[in-house]
């Protein structure tokens, strides 16, 4: 699983598909440029990381976890070329298309990409090959990050931040494992067509395969190997009395469970599961589910934790670059203020350095810093309390940056 979890392979060929992207010319984006690490040294590691800002809030929180990014690698070590390219909205903006060639070629060639968020209210009307959301599924379907590892922790620094009960909040550790490439956000059929009728019909197919492109077999893997590393429980997630997709998926995830004897595994149809996140979320430890039970699950879990500007996320593939991205949105009405918590931007971060790039002592001491910050009393508007020091973005963001200079080096 370490192995796998490790995705800084460099292809140096990609396939652009003709048609799905357009060019940016020289003059249109930021030429690459080098933040070179503190008493950086011949032998050192470098790596070159993707920077997608995306939209709304989207610059505000790469530019702070870029700046905690560099700092935790200095310390160990690391250099970082950074790449920072248009994609969503802002590239709408600039060249027509949500994700340009260049965009793509640049996440395709590094060693991990860091993403801010995608969409805003200025888009919304736009047709669905111009929504800035589909940046997302192409990024995710042509680089092939079919397994998405979403945690949700409860920190004791922000139990009273949760909309549940102390008493229910306290202690939860969950992580949700989420099909990223199949399932009905790519099912084919797809579309709206008109019927016999004359009338408008919209078509979604929820569609999984055991052995094909789409497998799940494969993402079942990863649940268990996740689950193995942590509390070795595991709950698959279906729908298995209605959907034949889910009975497929049920039946694959069971009979895979025999090459794990160490890990427990239980079923859960999706609204039961929607039902005891809310009412019991600490007996859940590893969850495994389809793209769409997962993009819902795992924003509902986001708030047993207090605020989705919290939680971090890891899309992995068999090879090629991870994608490290927080799980909110662009946030598009508080963009620009100052407002916004990048703590779920610098912990994608530190997944980054952990998943994508093997560099576990960097990626921790990112966690140890957020941690540090919290006990500290600092809170964004999101996760305040009364007693806390109220910052913003930036003042978050340097509180951070103080305290992983302020680590002594990291043990893992």
């Amino acid at each position: 699983m370490a192995a796998f979890l490790q995705t800084n392979i460099r292809l140096n060929s990609i396939k652009i598909v003709p048609g799905r992207y357009s060019s940016l010319t020289d003059h249109q984006f930021r030429a690459p440029y080098r933040i070179r690490c503190a008493a950086a040294s011949p032998g050192k590691k470098r790596y070159n990381i993707a920077l997608l800002p995306g939209d709304g809030i989207g610059p505000e929180v790469i530019s702070v976890a870029k700046i905690v990014l560099q700092k935790a690698g200095s310390l160990e070590g690391l250099e970082f070329d950074f790449q920072e390219m248009p994609v969503g909205g802002a590239a709408l903006d600039l060249v027509g298309v949500p994700m340009p060639e260049q965009t793509f070629t640049a996440a395709k060639q590094s060693d991990a990409i860091l993403l801010g968020a995608i969409g805003g209210y200025k888009w919304d009307k736009n047709e669905k090959h111009l929504r800035p959301e589909m940046a997302l599924f192409y990024l995710r379907r042509d680089l092939k990050v079919f397994a998405n590892l979403r945690p949700a922790t409860v920190l004791p620094q922000l139990v009273d931040a949760s909309t549940l009960k102390k008493e229910v909040a306290e202690g939860v550790d969950m992580m949700i494992v989420r099909e990223l490439t199949g399932g009905i956000y790519f099912g084919e059929p797809r579309g709206i067509k008109i019927n016999e009728n004359g009338e408008e019909v919209g078509i979604s197919t929820e569609i999984y395969a055991a052995h094909e492109v789409l497998n799940l077999d494969r993402i079942a893997r990863v649940a268990f190997e996740t689950a193995r590393k942590r509390r070795g429980k595991l709950c698959s997630v279906d729908k298995a009395n209605v959907l034949d997709a889910s009975i497929l998926w049920r039946k694959r995830v069971t009979a895979l469970a025999s090459e794990y004897p160490d890990v427990e595994l239980s079923h859960m149809y999706v609204d039961n599961a929607a039902m005891q996140l809310i009412r019991d979320p600490k007996q859940f430890d590893t969850i495994v589910t389809n793209n769409i039970f997962g993009d819902i699950l795992s924003d509902e879990a986001s708030m047993i934790t207090g605020s989705i500007g919290m939680l971090p996320s890891a899309s992995l593939g068999e090879s090629g670059p991870g994608l490290f991205e927080p799980i909110h949105g662009s946030a598009p009405d508080i963009a620009g203020q100052d407002k916004a918590n990048p703590l779920a931007t610098i912990l994608s971060a530190a997944m980054l350095l952990k998943y994508g790039l093997g560099e576990e002592k960097a990626a921790k001491r990112i966690e140890d810093a957020v941690v540090d910050a919290l006990n500290k009393g600092f809170r964004t508007g999101d996760i305040y309390s009364p007693g806390n020091k109220l910052v913003g973005c930036k003042e978050m963001g340097d509180e951070v940056l103080k305290s992983v200079e302020s680590k002594v080096p990291a043990t893992v």
